[in-house]
């Protein structure tokens, strides 16, 4: 009859079973030794105490918190070319660390010749510690590489305190290659907060590093 889990512990020796706790004792600091996103940590020590005391928030829950980021790249030209979602598949997947889903067509519009179930673009949602290190990259490294940047528009919030930013090339990225690009391709990138106004959103994004236009 084989030995159940518990027999064998009991058949080991008690050297034995102290090498296993130590083992066990090191599995479990390991996985307490993972380090927050550094924006993430930002917002914790840094900006809820901010927000809380421009907006009197009465404790921290009612301090706004990013929820999500949501990128989108809409691909008209796949219709004509479907080998372009593959590649534009790969290219946000190597941009957000996060594979995107296929959109695909609702319905047939016969002018562009465009039939029900065809790709027509690609999407992903990235939430936690993806999505603060996406931004934290975002705000870092690729918005600085926008030509003649001026700095971000404050027009684009949708009044429920959301904000999208529209960006033209793919290639401000540093995880794309120049070289192998084929195609220039833009994208929205929607950030949903928790926030009631824009106003709040708008400090909100603002203190995680979005240069808005002054």
């Amino acid at each position: 009859m084989a030995k159940t889990k518990l027999d064998r512990k009991k058949d080991s020796t008690p050297q034995e079973q102290g090498k296993q706790k130590k083992s066990d004792s090191k599995k479990e600091a390991f996985k307490e030794e993972k380090v927050p996103a550094r924006l993430f940590d930002t917002y914790k020590k840094k900006i809820i105490p901010e927000l809380s005391k421009k907006f009197g928030y009465k404790n921290v829950m009612q301090v706004p918190k990013l929820k999500k980021i949501c990128v989108n790249v809409g691909v008209g030209a796949a219709v004509a070319e479907p080998k372009i979602i593959d590649m534009t598949v790969k290219e946000i997947e190597s941009i957000t660390g996060q594979k995107p889903t296929v959109v695909k067509a609702k319905k047939s519009v016969s002018n562009f010749k465009l039939r029900e179930g065809m790709n027509i673009g690609v999407r992903v949602t990235l939430r936690n510690d993806r999505m603060y290190e996406f931004l934290d990259r975002l705000v870092s490294i690729s918005i600085p590489r926008i030509r003649d940047f001026r700095g971000l528009s404050d027009k684009s919030f949708d009044g429920r305190g959301n904000y999208t930013l529209g960006v033209k090339e793919q290639v401000i990225f540093p995880e794309i290659n120049v070289d192998n690009v084929t195609r220039i391709n833009g994208m929205d990138i929607t950030f949903a907060t928790s926030a009631k106004t824009d106003e709040e959103s708008y400090e909100l994004l603002k203190s995680f590093g979005l240069p808005f236009v002054k």
